[in-house]
């Protein structure tokens, strides 16, 4: 028998206002919120849709402490105008210790889990894939 990951569960201790930052960020729908457990699905009709794991906020009661040890990638079509989007939704640049050599900007959502946004892809590799 064969598993699939149904969805990545991520503490927080505001799930509904973090599923929101999330929702807006990747233009997926909120599907559920009892307060507790908010889940977040790509829209239907999307290339996502039914291929891509639910995000799942789950309320905890203590706030984040140390570097993330599963992170989300973003890969934007043109990297200097999503992170100037990000920021407005909430998001903030992060030192992990990356320094500044890479090609990656890794930010905090607005309770400080970490995530990357990519650098854009070329025409030729959009081609390629």
């Amino acid at each position: 028998m064969a598993s699939r990951i149904e969805n990545f569960s991520i503490d927080s201790a505001s799930p509904s206002e973090t599923a929101q930052f999330w929702a807006e960020a990747l233009g997926w729908n909120i599907v559920h919120d009892d307060g507790e457990e908010v889940a977040l699905q790509p829209p239907a009709g999307s290339p996502e849709a039914g291929i891509l794991p639910d995000l799942l906020f789950l309320k905890v009661p203590e706030g984040k402490a140390v570097k993330n040890r599963l992170h989300l990638d973003l890969r934007p079509d043109d990297q200097p105008a999503e992170i100037a989007r990000l920021e407005a939704l909430g998001a903030t640049r992060v030192d992990i210790g990356q320094g500044t050599s890479h090609t990656w900007v890794v930010m905090g959502d607005p309770e400080g889990n970490e995530f990357c946004v990519l650098r854009t892809l070329t025409e030729a590799e959009r081609a390629a894939q």
